[in-house]
């Protein structure tokens, strides 16, 4: 298995507790799960493999400590590195706007040369909108842990398969 680094924002801690769920799944060691807030930008460079998870706020705002974080990560020369997106939204209350902070990340970092893995169908969701959704795929795991926790192993299952030999 290559090396991952899993960088997260979290402000309610469900972004840290999927974090975790996927750090356990692939055997990830937690030195190498990483907050963004406290992280610094070059730690990327440790890995082959960075899956990088965000909630997403407000309006489809990507959570705060990304603000900076994904600034310094996008001037960044990721060529080589595999990039899988994962994060947290509402699906009901929010049903326009759901994990948009997974696509803002994805906008973030088109230029960088990563190479993007783990997009999938959204089957058995409850979204009319989402940021995440590009050419019928998410572009990363998208769980909903206020409404649908029931769902989040298997959509991770769902995430892990489509990233294949990317890990």
């Amino acid at each position: 298995m290559k090396k991952i680094g899993i960088f997260y924002g979290s402000s309610t801690g469900t972004t840290q507790e999927l974090a975790g769920q996927i750090a356990q799944r692939l055997g990830v060691e937690p030195g190498d799960v990483h907050d963004v807030a406290s992280a610094d930008a070059t730690q990327v460079e440790a890995y082959e493999v960075l899956l990088l998870g965000t909630s997403t706020w407000g309006a489809g705002d990507l959570q705060d400590d990304w603000q900076d974080f994904v600034d310094r990560l996008a001037s960044k020369d990721l060529s080589g590195k595999a990039v899988g997106l994962f994060g947290c939204g509402d699906s009901y209350a929010y049903d326009t706007t759901f994990c948009d902070g997974i696509g803002r990340l994805y906008e973030a970092l088109r230029g960088t040369g990563c190479r993007f893995c783990g997009a999938y169908a959204p089957q058995d969701y409850h979204f009319t909108a989402s940021m995440a959704l590009v050419q019928g795929q998410l572009v990363g795991l998208a769980a909903d842990q206020e409404n649908e926790p029931e769902k989040t192993s298997a959509r991770m299952e769902a995430w892990i398969a489509a990233m294949g030999d990317a890990l």
